[in-house]
């Protein structure tokens, strides 16, 4: 059995996601090279200069997604703080008593619900070591406290609705290479995979629960993993056990945290898609009006010139009207950000957050030095999220100003022409579970493969929403076990289990999950 410092030595060897990344940056550009010179008229070769400012003009496109990921930093870091969320836990296990079974559902539907909203993955962490000795002081083993953390919050990245990492930066990928989605399709579809993940989750979580509690010789941990569990969780799941209260500012932390959520939620949703009423209950007390104001030739002739440094001569006059809208008085519910709850996007969520962050260390009785510091905490724990992102929105820079990314979308699409949907999805799915084992993060596999596969599922006739779902499904169950997971490496460590321990009882959960999605996934790309 390896050592924690063992194990430690052997994660360092790992290579990161910076690095995996700079080798694909590397990799893009010599093959620019090379492709250039099969065809030279439609892809144009890389330099040098090309490949080093790749990263910045990255960070440059990616700013909005870049700067709201760092607020979402500073604003779990403020709810850490408090310690709202630890008690409201343990606060829960405790009205539970007697009723034990019934925490595991309760739990990992909170887990998903955490994973689906924003993408909750690394703040799962704590709960780990909470859990093990929660579940240990319930009857059960600390892998059933595991599971509960991994299988839930991870079904809820797999089904994303409105998170960030994985459906968010998706979207914010499509819209760079121009192409509009349908949010609402995305949370519908999202939806499903969540609820039907999860369910299968809690399924098998609840069977082996079941079966420990009744015979503790079922476990499938080894005698040293049980030694180590009771070692290091023996006496706080004594603790858990202890009459635990939340105080009136950490109530009042939980309803604002909740509160930040619904709205987050409403406000990425197109209402004025789905309920046109709906939309204008949201934008009410909104007033504007038309502008119309003459426009000479000249006046063309300028703004013309001075986008494309041409100089162009009209022969004879050219008039015409230019209409405008101009807006009078804002709605109600965009007072905060200038727009109106079901028209947000990254801008208006970073403003959000950033308000309720405060909002929530005034609630729990921080003093404003300890609001600031934690929130620039949380904000500096996000910085690596932040330059994946920014150097994987490099590549896809890099592929779109050398031409490359519509050079393999023309050469995909005449691979795959002709293919139904109930081949396309499959194969699109295995593309990204394989991809998923050297880009771990979502945000980083969503920057840099969406401006390929959304375009070319266009290209071939399916639905890019359909593509969004089939990338959030199959990055999803691979980091239900993929061990170059920082925060599924660093859990286990607490909770005192073997990677390959999980591995043992997670792979048939995670093979069902994977073959129901499939198959949710091919019916969607052919009916939508």
């Amino acid at each position: 059995m390896r050592t924690l410092t063992e194990t430690a030595k052997k994660k360092r060897g790992m290579p990161s996601s910076f690095t995996i990344l700079l080798i694909l940056l590397a990799v893009v550009a010599l093959v620019t090279v090379a492709v250039a010179g099969i065809a030279p008229g439609e892809v144009t070769a890389a330099r040098l200069d090309d490949f080093f400012m790749a990263p910045v003009r990255g960070f440059a496109d990616a700013l909005p997604v870049c700067l709201f990921v760092m607020i979402l930093g500073g604003f779990l870091g403020m709810m850490t703080e408090t310690g709202a969320l630890d008690n409201g836990i343990a606060v829960l296990v405790k009205k539970l008593k007697g009723n034990e079974l019934m925490i595991i559902p309760i739990l990992m539907l909170i887990f998903s619900l955490g994973g689906t909203t924003y993408g909750m993955c690394e703040e799962t962490v704590p709960f780990y070591a909470l859990l093990a000795a929660t579940m240990m002081a319930a009857g059960f083993d600390p892998l059933v406290g595991a599971a509960t953390v991994l299988l839930g919050a991870g079904c809820g990245c797999l089904g994303s609705t409105v998170n960030p990492f994985a459906v968010g930066a998706a979207v914010d990928s499509l819209r760079g290479v121009g192409i509009e989605v349908d949010q609402s399709i995305i949370i519908g579809l999202g939806a499903v995979l969540w609820i039907v993940t999860t369910l299968i989750s809690i399924f098998f979580v609840m069977k082996y629960a079941k079966k420990v509690k009744a015979d503790k010789g079922s476990t499938i941990l080894s005698m040293q993993e049980l030694k180590d569990a009771e070692e290091a969780h023996g006496a706080a799941a004594a603790e858990v056990t202890k009459d635990i209260k939340l105080t009136g500012r950490q109530k009042g932390v939980l309803v604002a945290f909740a509160f930040t959520f619904v709205v987050m939620i409403v406000g990425f949703i197109p209402l004025a898609d789905l309920n046109q009423g709906v939309a204008d209950f949201f934008d009410a007390g909104a007033a504007s009006h038309e502008e119309v104001v003459e426009v000479t030739g000249d006046d063309l002739v300028a703004v013309y010139d001075d986008a494309n440094g041409t100089t162009t001569v009209l022969d004879g006059d050219v008039t015409g009207e230019s209409t405008s809208t101009v807006t009078d008085s804002l709605g109600w519910s965009a007072i905060v950000t200038g727009v109106p709850i079901g028209g947000w996007y990254f801008d208006e969520a970073s403003t959000w957050f950033f308000i309720m962050a405060i909002v929530i260390g005034i609630i729990g009785g921080l003093s404003e030095k300890q609001i600031v510091n934690t929130f620039i905490a949380g904000a500096a724990d996000m910085m690596s999220v932040v330059l994946i992102i920014a150097l994987a929105r490099g590549i896809s820079v890099l592929m779109a100003s050398t031409g490359l990314d519509v050079y393999v979308l023309d050469a995909a699409a005449n691979a795959l022409a002709g293919l139904s949907g109930i081949i396309f999805a499959p194969m699109s799915y295995l593309v990204y579970f394989g991809l998923s084992f050297l880009i771990p993060s979502t945000s980083g596999m969503a920057t840099v493969s969406m401006p390929i596969m959304g375009p070319l599922a266009v290209k071939l006739g399916f639905s890019p929403e359909v593509m969004v779902m089939i990338f959030s499904a199959a990055i999803g169950a691979v980091n239900l076990f993929t061990p170059t997971s920082g925060a599924i490496m660093g859990g286990l460590a607490l909770a005192k289990i073997e990677w390959t321990t999980w591995l043992k009882f997670a792979m048939k959960v995670i093979v069902v999950i994977a073959l129901v999605s499939v198959a949710i996934l091919t019916i969607a790309c052919v009916m939508i």
